[in-house]
């Protein structure tokens, strides 16, 4: 499977405006029932009723444990773009590795500065693509602050899947349902739902022509698994977008990554986080107090 790489700055960028705009619109068409519209058993099959009698948009919708995912396949994701915009790359990520190891949560990285250079963003989201993102969108939001509200009904995760089957690229965002409600109701900035938001994109000769998502395997997504995810999907934002000056001590930006992370979820089950610069191969080991508290 070859990965892909996006024009991610543009792509985050319409991503966010477009979250944007859906949130305000559903904001504004609120109902102001306290009655839930859904139950935990009628959301996925809701999402699809809604989005294919309102929208046109056959969107495949599975609830697997406490994961909600949401397949949308689509024709011709990306298009080139009328006026190319450039970004900065002022680093070269060769190695980006998060796992949790029995108690022990691992990050391996190498990550090096580079001569600063201005790369250009031909590609974006098609405009009929972000149409259809958009309204499903609408649709899973709609239903999800529709639904009856307890921690044993709600989804905890929610992944996207967006496959462009004409070209074989797969676009995935897995997020944190409460995020979700915090940036709607204004508890965290967009920025910060960005980053919370694990997302990647890569290429994939099996989604030609899968309507169904007969690739995808289904299955319920943990916090062991979810916060690995982020921790690397901050690495890539904070190096690749980029979002800090090529002078940073890459070392101290790991550590503060891994450590806003695990303290944001409060995730406590680990002992040791290793932190393991694979250029230097130097390695900074921490306990778990010193990583929650600060304290030694």
């Amino acid at each position: 499977m070859m990965k892909l790489r996006l024009s991610s700055k543009n792509s985050v960028r319409a991503g966010l405006n477009s979250l944007v705009l859906i949130i305000l619109v559903s904001l504004l068409g609120c109902c102001s029932s306290t009655e839930p519209s859904f139950q935990r058993e009628d959301i996925a099959g809701a999402i699809q009723d809604i989005s294919k009698k309102e929208y046109g948009i056959d969107v495949k919708t599975k609830l697997f444990g406490h994961t909600l995912w949401v397949y949308l396949p689509v024709e011709d994701l990306l298009s080139k773009k009328d006026k190319v915009e450039t970004f900065p790359e002022r680093f070269q990520i060769k190695e980006n590795n998060s796992e949790l190891k029995g108690p022990v949560l691992k990050v391996g990285y190498s990550i090096e500065a580079i001569p600063e250079k201005q790369v250009p963003q031909e590609y974006g989201y098609d405009k009929k693509a972000m149409e259809k993102i958009n309204n499903t969108w609408k649709v899973l939001r709609r239903v999800l602050f529709s639904m009856e509200r307890s921690r044993e009904s709600e989804p905890q995760f929610c992944c996207i899947v967006i496959a462009d089957i004409k070209n074989g690229i797969v676009s995935k965002e897995l997020f944190y349902y409460p995020d979700l409600k915090k940036v709607s109701y204004g508890y965290i900035s967009w920025d910060e739902y960005q980053h919370r938001t694990v997302s990647e994109s890569y290429l994939s000769p099996e989604v030609f022509g899968d309507k169904e998502g007969s690739f995808l395997v289904y299955r319920e997504i943990t916090f062991k698994e979810f916060i690995p995810k982020q921790i690397m999907h901050r690495v890539k934002l904070k190096f690749q977008k980029p979002e800090v000056e090529n002078n940073a001590d890459i070392d101290k930006e790991m550590r503060k990554i891994a450590e806003h992370t695990l303290k944001t979820y409060n995730f406590s089950d680990f002992s040791t986080l290793e932190l393991d610069n694979l250029i230097s191969e130097s390695k900074t080991i921490l306990n778990r107090k010193a990583v929650l508290t600060g304290v030694n």
